[in-house]
């Protein structure tokens, strides 16, 4: 076995184009805090679940495929920051490797736990759920408290940030939400981009397999009028307007 710090991971994608600039290396780590009811991927939410490997052996696994990839490494999961330690090796090793690093998180952890990992990576993607804690709360069981504190942080650090947010028709997806949120946002400087992600229904095999209740199994994909609908609010000069 390689050496490095014991972890556990969930999966790797090789080539993936989603997570950050260019084409990356993925590593999917195990374990979250947020039961997020339109979770794509609740196969990594047990940390106990996944295999076990070493910081050694995915760096290995990342050099191996090195000359494919133009953007560099994502850690997602999951969420990445419930393997401080395991993910900080990652991390480091990769910057060793002179590889670009992101990390895929809804920031669920406080910063005296996660400021340490975050300012080892290049950039981060930040899932912010919700705006309203309570909405937040009704999707995930958890506040969006330390979201939002990665943010600010983030900020004061001048630390790159890609927004994600997931849009789920009669939930995030209303107009007075949006607007919120992209009023929210708009004043800080660190977010480089934000990626408005339709709710969609691809994973809920997944929840049949696990014999999790899925709470939105009745709940549409947004229309290609609601994603316009929002699309307008963020980016209004896409569509000629100030």
């Amino acid at each position: 076995m390689e050496d490095g710090i014991p972890g556990r991971i969930h999966s790797y994608e090789s080539f993936g184009t989603l997570d950050g600039p260019g084409v990356r290396f993925v590593v999917f780590l195990q374990g979250c805090p947020l039961r997020c009811r339109y979770c794509h991927n609740p196969d990594t939410w047990e940390l106990r679940d996944g295999r076990s490997v070493t910081s050694g052996e995915v760096v290995k696994k990342i050099v191996s495929c090195r000359n494919f990839l133009s953007g560099g490494v994502t850690l997602s999961g999951g969420e990445p920051l419930a393997q401080p330690e395991f993910a900080s090796d990652i991390l480091l090793r990769c910057r060793a490797e002179n590889l670009h690093t992101a990390i895929d998180t809804a920031g669920s952890y406080p910063l005296s736990r996660s400021a340490s990992v975050i300012d080892l990576a290049d950039m981060l993607l930040l899932d912010i759920k919700a705006l309203d804690d309570a909405l937040c709360r009704d999707l995930t069981g958890h506040s969006n408290r330390n979201t939002l504190a990665t943010l600010d942080y983030c900020e004061e650090h001048g630390k790159p940030v890609w927004i994600r947010h997931v849009m789920v028709p009669g939930l995030t997806l209303t107009r007075d939400r949006l607007t919120a949120l992209a009023a929210y946002l708009k004043p800080f400087k660190c977010i480089q981009r934000i990626d408005l992600l339709p709710f969609h229904k691809m994973a809920e095999y997944k929840w049949e397999q696990l014999h999790i209740r899925n709470t939105l199994l009745d709940t549409p994909e947004p229309t290609k009028e609601e994603i316009r609908m929002a699309e307008e609010i963020f980016f209004p000069e896409k569509f000629g307007k100030h």
